[in-house]
């Protein structure tokens, strides 16, 4: 006699399920505290290296969002591409890829735009994208995936970063698209 099994929920993806915790913990702050706890912890900008904030800022400033609207925007695809590129690469590396997006946008953010802040998850949004693309392929091709999704999202990022003036940090969607493709090609290429 066999025995119906019951549904059950499972934790699939550590890593991507404790960023989205952190990110919904740091927006709640935010919001709490009228963004002081966001341009305290959660907000990257251009201050002083001797001032250890700076630099726990260059990481924190992807888990910290300006309102709800940004946040669930920016959970909703990581909680659609992040377990199966988990799956797929390991906790380890998305990690990995998460610090890497976080330190690129903060750093090129600090030298070229001083005066502006940044915060959010966008930039690892657009790396997970490009990442996506990436996971399926063989040796020497390029998939045709790839090149159209680079073309839309970040042919639209250079087009808003030139010609739209608002408060989206396309530096950071262009940046974390690149770290995705570059770290997607290159862990595909070794697999």
């Amino acid at each position: 006699m066999s025995k119906k099994k019951g549904l059950r929920i499972v934790f699939n993806s550590p890593v991507i399920l404790c960023f989205a915790a952190i990110c919904l913990i740091a927006t709640v702050l935010g919001i709490l505290s009228s963004g002081s706890i966001s341009r305290t912890f959660f907000m990257t900008y251009r201050s002083s290296l001797a001032n250890p904030l700076t630099w726990l800022r260059a990481i924190t400033h992807v888990f910290g969002h300006s309102g709800w609207d940004h946040f669930l925007g920016n959970m909703s695809f990581i909680l659609l591409l992040g377990p199966m590129l988990e799956e797929k690469y390991g906790s380890s590396n998305i990690i990995g890829i998460i610090l890497c997006t976080a330190l690129a946008t903060a750093l090129v953010n600090g030298i070229f735009f001083p005066g502006s802040a940044i915060m959010g998850a966008s930039g690892v949004v657009f790396a997970f994208i490009l990442m996506t693309s990436f996971t399926e392929f063989g040796d020497g091709e390029i998939p045709i995936t790839f090149i159209l999704v680079a073309a839309l999202y970040l042919g639209k990022e250079v087009a808003n970063g030139l010609f739209v003036r608002d408060n989206i940090s396309q530096l950071g969607h262009i940046l974390g698209g690149i770290t995705g493709a570059i770290f997607g090609y290159w862990w595909n290429k070794r697999s």
